[in-house]
């Protein structure tokens, strides 16, 4: 929680997938030091500096190899190639030293989809909780049984090695790590330059039936707008499911099958995000932040926030409140991060 952004490391071995290189590169590599200066500094580090191809035939030029991954503050894997996951070819043995050694020296490892193979070869993953792309949760769980693999999250973050889902979900993780690293103001400022969700909890599922409301769910989409309008009142499934219209069995079907989760764990993740908001961009007291959040007394904020967080609200404000930050109006619906 707040660390300086440091040298993120990116690993670029054959074949590796295009996508997640470039989620990695938007979100680390851009100039940003307009929203916070310093910005991180990436390091694009190839197996084999100008011979080694990402999936599409692109060559990286850079001046660094896997060894540059040891003294970075972070590394980042990207996902494997899928026929190397299937024949258990983890790749280049110098990834695994590297990673190694990295970690060892207290670099923060994260991996993106199939990368969290890699994290497991190199037996970062042993005794913790882990996730990969939904295809591969089982093979992962199969091939290294000291890895307590969750099949349906987003990402997991365990301090000091983390591990997404596949695709967009690497991303929610890069968006998670600017997050505890520089507070949610400038997470959300990076999702909205990216025109994406600012925040989606690394517990949501990975998989839907449908990643936004569909047309013929009437009222469902507006009713979410209204609940973030009014997350200062003592929200129930009953109370939602009467204004749009529903059974509050039709309501939490429809509810996941949207957002992936409940109504109730919608809110609640709602709540402590509009704290997070409220604590960096204003000076409003904790005893005000919790009603506007919905959450009642301080000492309710302080739990659940704590929990989320892993630190105190007013702990959390004096990491965050000091940088620069935009002008929030705290009545305001629209100073809701989500």
């Amino acid at each position: 929680m707040g660390r300086n952004p440091g040298v993120v490391a990116l690993a670029v071995t054959e074949g590796v997938p295009l996508f997640e290189v470039s989620i990695a590169w938007e979100v680390f590599g851009l100039d940003r030091r307009g929203l916070h200066d310093p910005w991180y500094t990436l390091r694009v580090c190839a197996a084999d500096p100008g011979t080694t191809r990402t999936r599409g035939g692109f060559a990286p030029h850079t001046a660094y190899d896997l060894e540059g991954l040891v003294t970075a503050d972070t590394v980042i894997v990207p996902a494997l190639p899928d026929e190397a996951v299937r024949a258990d070819d983890v790749g280049d043995p110098r990834l695994l030293a590297a990673l190694r050694e990295a970690h060892a020296r207290g670099a923060r490892v994260m991996s993106l989809c199939t990368g969290a193979f890699a994290l497991a070869a190199a037996g970062l993953l042993d005794g913790r909780r882990a996730t990969t792309h939904w295809m591969h949760t089982d093979t992962l769980a199969a091939r290294y049984p000291r890895v307590r693999v969750e099949p349906g999250v987003l990402y997991v973050d365990e301090g000091d090695v983390l591990t997404s889902a596949g695709r967009s979900a690497g991303l929610d993780l890069c968006l998670h790590v600017v997050r505890s690293d520089l507070g949610a103001e400038i997470a959300n400022q990076v999702a909205r330059r990216m025109v994406v969700a600012a925040h989606r909890p690394g517990g949501q599922a990975q998989y839907i039936e449908s990643p936004m409301p569909r047309e013929h769910d009437e009222g469902l989409a507006p009713l979410l707008q209204w609940a973030l309008q009014h997350l200062d009142r003592p929200l129930t499934v009953a109370q939602l499911a009467a204004r749009a219209g529903l059974s509050a069995r039709t309501l939490a079907r429809r509810f996941h099958e949207a957002t992936g989760t409940t109504p109730l764990r919608w809110l609640h993740d709602q709540r402590l995000a509009r704290a997070r908001h409220l604590l960096e961009a204003t000076d409003l007291p904790v005893e005000r932040i919790s009603r506007l959040c919905g959450l009642g007394s301080p000492g309710n904020l302080r739990h659940h926030f704590t929990r989320s967080a892993g630190v105190t609200p007013m702990e959390y404000r004096r990491t965050f409140r000091g940088r620069d930050a935009l002008p929030a109006d705290p009545a305001s619906p629209l100073s809701s991060p989500s």
